[in-house]
């Protein structure tokens, strides 16, 4: 009997061994920092899968084995009425994932029992060994992380070896002349369920309870008495259970059942959450996010371009936001103040050979290009050519490029304080008659906005006029000289035209 007692345990060691070698994957996620994929090989696939299964495991492979021993309180349910009796358990659990482990068990025991009467008495001695399921309850809850208890019932099978002295039937107990049921090999099925309290990454401590049902022709005689039928008696243990976590916790993690199977899915979510956050922050909130952001620290409010820079729309150093003169660009030998006004100026104060030199650049500009998009304004000092604006197909907003033209206009008004100038609009031949009136009139008023708001020109010394398709210059239907604004002298009683109906609203021509 005894070679089958080594036999058992060597079968019970060598299982254990066995789990123990074995490396249990741990969840991971595909984390890393560069999402570029072009020329990637399968390799580099599987090197990033790799580095993201270290990643979330902190660079550990597999979980550690669980090793317990158990010293226990064993009793039998069967025709006898059971006494106290002891023995001591050790187990091997290995965690497969979060929720389900294997625990190999070894349990050594004796039980007891004797009736009121002392009719019957018995004594059993118990190996066995078994392997068996568990599952995790706890773990099957979302909320948490790293479990402080755990909840888990098993189920399994092994074999026993039990031997059994009982009271002869004819006598009382007598030491060494009692029935004695010599050792024989069975099977049977265990059931049970326990809670362990974790205490350090490396030891946790708990209380089980576990049932084992045989089979065989032993099955009714664990308490030495055979009652007839289908009973069977039970070995029934509870134990105390101390825990121990094998292999280092520098290279392995706690065993997966102390830990949420949801934390990974977490902790995936939260890295990505992050990454967005990153990726979108916007640290001085100019609209630019930081990561094309190329001045990253400009103050509220002010506007910038695409790539977060403040504008500087005359480009003279001076920011749009503390540029008294956004839109006046200095020219050639002129320079700007703190505040973006030209100190020397070209132009002031405006002389007569300067009004001249004026009339003979326009001449000459005209004469040389053939140039007939100008009309003539009489001053005191003679007359100056100035050029027309034009604006694009069904538009009234005065573009960016013709704001020296108009600078130029200005400063022939600013050097002339008593000079009236018409400013009229006109359109092509496209759409309706009264569009075209509401959108001839709305350039010329642009125009005279920009004056008045961006030079300082006085508005009485404009007056507002504006002509239909019928004033065209060229008779082309869609042609963009007929969409035009012409600065013409104002000749006395020059008044201004009413606007037409419908100026205010959002319909216009072309």
């Amino acid at each position: 009997m005894k070679v089958l007692q080594l036999s058992l345990l060597g079968l019970l060691l060598t299982f254990s061994l066995g789990l123990r070698a074995q490396g249990t994957p741990v969840p991971a996620t595909n984390d890393t920092d560069n999402t570029e994929t072009t020329d990637m090989t399968i390799d580099d696939l599987n090197g990033e899968e790799s580095m993201a299964k270290e990643s979330m495991s902190g660079g550990k492979s597999g979980s550690m084995l669980e090793f317990g021993i158990r010293p226990s309180y064993m009793f039998v349910s069967g025709d006898v009425e059971s006494d106290a009796g002891f023995g001591v358990g050790l187990h091997f659990r290995k965690a497969l994932d979060h929720l389900f482990s294997l625990r190999l068990d070894g349990l050594y025991g004796q039980a007891k029992g004797m009736n009121e009467s002392a009719v019957r008495q018995f004594e059993n001695t118990w190996i066995s060994g078994s392997a068996l399921a568990v599952v995790t309850l706890n773990n099957f809850r979302f909320n948490g992380d790293t479990r402080s208890t755990n909840f888990y019932v098993m189920a399994g099978g092994g074999g026993n070896l039990v031997e059994v002295e009982r009271q002869r039937l004819d006598g009382p107990w007598q030491e060494g002349r009692n029935v004695i049921f010599e050792q024989d090999l069975s099977v049977h099925a265990v059931v049970g369920g326990g809670i362990t309290f974790r205490i350090s990454p490396k030891f946790n401590i708990g209380a089980e309870f576990q049932s084992y049902v045989p089979f065989g022709k032993r099955a009714d005689r664990l308490d030495g008495y055979e009652q007839g039928g289908n009973f069977r008696d039970i070995q029934n243990v509870g134990s105390l259970s101390l825990n121990f976590n094998l292999g280092s916790a520098a290279k392995k993690s706690e065993p997966l059942y102390w830990t949420n199977a949801f934390s990974p899915v977490r902790e995936e979510l939260n890295a990505v959450s992050g990454k967005v956050d990153a990726a979108t922050k916007d640290s001085d909130g100019d609209g630019v996010v930081d990561a094309i952001d190329q001045e990253a620290n400009t103050p509220a409010g002010v506007p910038v371009d695409t790539k977060g820079r403040v504008l500087d729309s005359d480009k003279d150093g001076v920011p749009d936001y503390k540029d008294l003169e956004p839109f006046f660009p200095p020219r050639a030998g002129e320079t700007v103040d703190a505040n973006g006004v030209v100190m020397n100026r070209n132009d002031k104060p405006i002389t007569e050979d300067r009004v001249q030199e004026m009339i003979d650049a326009s001449l000459a500009r005209m004469q040389s290009t053939n140039q007939t998009g100008t009309t003539t304004v009489r001053t005191e000092r003679g007359e100056v050519y100035l050029p027309m604006i034009y604006f694009p197909l069904g538009q009234s907003t005065v573009k960016y490029s013709d704001y020296g033209t108009l600078s130029s206009v200005a400063r022939v008004l600013q050097g002339n304080p008593g000079m009236k100038m018409v400013i009229r609009g006109y359109t092509d031949r496209t759409g309706s008659a009264s569009n075209n009136e509401v959108l001839s009139y709305r350039r010329a008023k642009a125009v005279v906005d920009h004056l008045v708001n961006q030079h300082g020109i006085n508005r009485g010394s404009l007056v507002l006029q504006y002509r239909g398709e019928e004033n065209a210059i060229v008779p082309l239907d869609k042609s963009y000289i007929n969409r035009r604004v012409e600065f013409l002298t104002a000749d006395a009683g020059a008044s201004e035209d009413p606007a037409p109906a419908g100026a205010n609203n959002s319909s216009g021509g072309y």
